[in-house]
């Protein structure tokens, strides 16, 4: 495997399609136009609909959910570093 600063053309169209494929599944599964459970099929629309592309995600992007807990994680300001500065 090469490493490579940037991520191809290849790659980010892929990341997208995988963003697009997850967006697009979770906006069916919410508006109920695709029911997650159904008698015939059981829970294989919701795996199809965002199991799948978010394990997409995540070989194309390992370090996603860490950077994902990074934003939401709140910031803590410590009083003793702007005390010695």
């Amino acid at each position: 495997m090469r490493p490579s600063s940037l991520p191809s053309a290849h790659h980010q169209r892929l990341l997208g399609a995988a963003m697009l494929w997850l967006l697009s599944g979770g906006a069916l599964l919410l508006t109920t136009l695709v029911p997650l459970h159904t008698e015939l099929l059981g829970w294989t629309p919701a795996f199809w609909l965002l199991g799948a592309p978010l394990v997409v995600l995540l070989v194309l992007e390992p370090a996603l959910p860490r950077q994902f807990l990074a934003l939401c994680r709140p910031r803590r300001h410590t009083l003793h570093a702007a005390v010695w500065h």
